[in-house]
């Protein structure tokens, strides 16, 4: 016999749920349902950041140096996606990338990595036209499990020349917080003839074997004595390990076309000194050339390095959040869209059954009574999108499900269930599917919250759809705005379509990206097929 859909929420004193017992075991069905839509972190899972570095790599032309540029794929269902990419380093032979991978590592997994190296030319920046130098193949596991992993690299038909690739391993230590910077120099020595110097600068962190392990390095600014570098973010893990009495050795380099640049000077300091530079003052360093100080008796420096803003950045986990009092503001967000068929006819995924709850409401209740523990006054907005709504019915992507513009909240996953089965006959289901819309709309909720001096909610998106979306750029343009902000979105498949391209949204596949290339910031989409663990929920009756 099925439960009716009263029976679902278990909020009533009678039967197991009302018992300590049951207690008990309604709180490991939402840990369990939690792990299982990847709401928190698992606890298999650690960030590690891969440096990468070549050796003797060589051009098909024997006259000239190649461009190299890293790229890490990896392989999933039998495919090898692109990750990320390091930058392009000019005419090296023996490039060390300032470009860091960072990945998730899941010791219970075997995840396969690919490093391509390819020669990418300065007239262009396409795959296509570029020359495959070589290439290697491993797991990550090989990789964390050795700290530092040197193999050949392989060409086409898999013959190893003398070339190689090193990869280092390092588990970030718990604190993902980063840093902005920003340098500028005044006065450098000039080591060119017919113009001035074209400086970049290089940050290097000493470790405590006392190696030197590159940070960043920065553009080069041409024919310049006084140069202004980008503003650059990097992990606090990676500048100085947490560590902020680290020593960070700085080197100022005049570039040069053929590869071997010119020494302008160096100075040392740490992340802590570094910090000086908040709140709009100023930290300067003499940039010295030791040969230049033993020889020259009036030698002052060869240049001024400016840090003119240091700026840190607090990464905040969903967990942290939580335990940190913050209150969970828990947003319903439903696929009303023609291709989810006639909602009077039992083959709907709207279909509303007298005794038996559709799978709109399945997934719901799934999601909704893990969340609502977390969401303190226990009022969800509730909206719809891709329906034809009264009075006028035009096509929206944003409006309440119970029509009250001006307070779209309904009390608790009941009044959602209340307010979706009312609202659903006065509907003309349309579309297309875009989800963008309600993604931008709790942003600005997010937003604002960010503003105000307690910033003490998290919002959570619950977005439930049968289909692909069909708004792709717009939608990941808003989740990497989003991604700098107090939200995450748990986006929900109904029904048995083919959802293979919305993985792309979750970045289990590569770091997602806007159409124009910007990364998001962190990890904010969590994607799942509701077909894949509905069965796993004890609350919802089992399909007969």
């Amino acid at each position: 016999m099925d439960t009716p859909a009263e029976e679902l929420h278990g909020t009533g004193t009678s039967g197991t749920f009302g018992t300590e017992q049951g207690m008990k075991k309604m709180s490991n069905i939402y840990e369990s349902a939690a792990n299982t839509l990847g709401i928190f972190n698992s606890p298999c899972l650690t960030k590690v950041e891969l440096r990468v570095a070549c050796k003797g790599i060589s051009d098909r032309d024997a006259l000239s140096k190649p461009d190299p540029c890293v790229i890490l794929k990896m392989q999933s269902h039998g495919q090898w996606f692109e990750v990320d990419r390091t930058e392009v380093i000019r005419t090296c032979i023996n490039p060390v990338f300032s470009k860091l991978f960072t990945v998730d590592f899941y010791f219970e997994e075997v995840q396969r990595l690919r490093f391509e190296v390819h020669d990418i030319s300065s007239n262009h920046n396409g795959l296509k036209e570029a020359d495959f130098l070589g290439g290697m193949e491993c797991t990550l596991g090989q990789i964390v499990s050795q700290r530092k992993l040197s193999k050949s690299l392989l060409k086409h038909g898999n013959t190893a020349g003398k070339s190689s690739i090193t990869v280092i391993a390092e588990e970030l230590s718990g604190n993902d917080d980063y840093v902005e910077l920003s340098f500028s120099a005044r006065k450098l020595d000039d080591k060119d003839f017919f113009s001035k110097s074209d400086p970049f600068l290089e940050i290097f962190r000493v470790n405590d074997d006392a190696t030197q392990q590159l940070v960043h390095r920065t553009e080069v600014v041409m024919n310049n004595l006084n140069p202004a570098w980008k503003t650059f973010k990097v992990s606090v893990n990676s500048l100085c390990s947490g560590d902020q009495d680290r020593r960070l050795k700085c080197i100022v380099w005049d570039w040069d076309s053929n590869g071997k640049h010119d020494f302008i000077g160096e100075f040392s300091s740490t992340f802590k000194e570094m910090r000086g530079a908040m709140e709009g003052r100023q930290v300067q360093w003499e940039c010295i050339n030791p040969k230049y100080k033993a020889k020259k008796k009036n030698y002052k420096n060869s240049g001024i390095v400016i840090l003119n803003q240091c700026k840190i950045h607090k990464m905040h986990s969903f967990l942290d959040y939580i335990m940190g009092g913050c209150q969970i503001q828990f947003t319903v967000a439903i696929d009303f869209t023609a291709s989810n068929g006639d909602p009077r006819n039992s083959c709907s995924l709207h279909y509303i059954h007298p005794y038996q709850p559709n799978e709109y409401l399945k997934a719901l209740v799934a999601v909704g009574e893990i969340c609502q523990d977390y969401d303190s006054d226990k009022m969800f907005p509730a909206f719809g999108f891709g329906a034809r709504i009264p009075p006028e019915y035009k096509v929206s992507h944003d409006f309440a499900i119970n029509f009250n513009e001006d307070n779209p909240e309904c009390a608790g996953i009941q009044g959602v269930v209340e307010a979706y089965q009312s609202c659903l006959p006065k509907l003309q289901l349309y579309g297309p599917t875009n989800i963008a819309p309600i993604i931008q709309k709790v942003a600005k909720s997010a937003s604002e919250e960010t503003n105000t001096k307690e910033a003490s909610q998290y919002f959570i998106l619950l977005i439930l759809t049968d289909g692909v979306i069909t708004d792709m750029a717009d939608t990941r343009e808003a989740i990497v705005h989003a991604s700098h902000l107090p939200m995450s979105v748990i986006i929900v498949g109904v029904g048995n379509a083919d959802f293979s391209d919305m993985q792309m949204l979750d970045g289990d596949d590569g770091i997602l990206r806007s159409p124009k290339g910007e990364p998001v910031l962190r990890d904010i989409v969590q994607f799942v097929p509701f077909r894949n663990f509905k069965h796993k929920v004890p609350f919802l009756p089992q399909e007969k």
